[in-house]
């Protein structure tokens, strides 16, 4: 899962919200510094990226994926499901999805002197393009995946896949309706036994 999947899997605890998004880009000897709460947070990114990868039903999207995309493919579907999840959002939160993103906005600067500097200086820009909300748009997600490809060092093809989602849209939508609940269900075992 990406970004927005991440965000909405931290139910609004501001401790948790900090360390599942900030998770990818901290060092394991960096984790000692947080709160508990924020290392429960990135234990939770963590047990959301593992229950993911080895999910059957999101194993078939990558291996349909796999054959333009390579090792790349679980990358991809990643950004594809926070797509999806954009475009299903009231399946899922009470909440609009432009009112989640800018709770989720403040929260982010409010904590900008907690994170990491790389990230640090990359969430204001990713803020100012309202990255949450990209997600939903046909375009916001090409853009996503066109970046991803320039950061790639191996040949990736990030950017065909938009028109695979297009392709197979009700599929990729069907396969996460099924899993998104399951995945739910896992993080909020691992919240009540943590």
């Amino acid at each position: 899962m990406n970004f927005l999947a991440h965000i909405f899997l931290s139910y609004d605890n501001e401790e948790l919200l900090l360390g599942n998004f900030m998770a990818d880009f901290i060092s394991n000897k960096q984790v000692e510094k947080y709160s508990d709460e924020i290392k429960r947070g990135i234990l939770l990114h963590r047990l959301i990226d593992t229950f993911t990868d080895n999910h059957p039903i999101v194993r078939q999207g990558t291996k349909r994926l796999r054959k333009k995309h390579g090792k790349y493919a679980p990358v991809v579907i990643d950004i594809l499901y926070d797509n999806i999840l954009a475009k299903n959002w009231h399946l899922y939160d009470d909440k609009s999805l432009e009112e989640f993103a800018q709770d989720s906005y403040l929260i982010l600067y409010r904590r900008l002197p907690d994170m990491p500097d790389k990230l640090r200086k990359k969430v204001p820009l990713m803020v100012a393009d309202n990255f949450l909300l990209k997600y939903r748009s046909k375009a916001g997600i090409e853009r996503a995946l066109a970046s991803m490809d320039r950061r790639t060092k191996f040949p990736s093809d990030f950017k065909s896949a938009a028109l695979q989602l297009d392709e197979e849209e009700e599929l990729f939508t069907e396969e996460f309706n099924i899993f998104f609940p399951e995945l739910i269900q896992k993080c909020n075992e691992f919240l009540a036994s943590n």
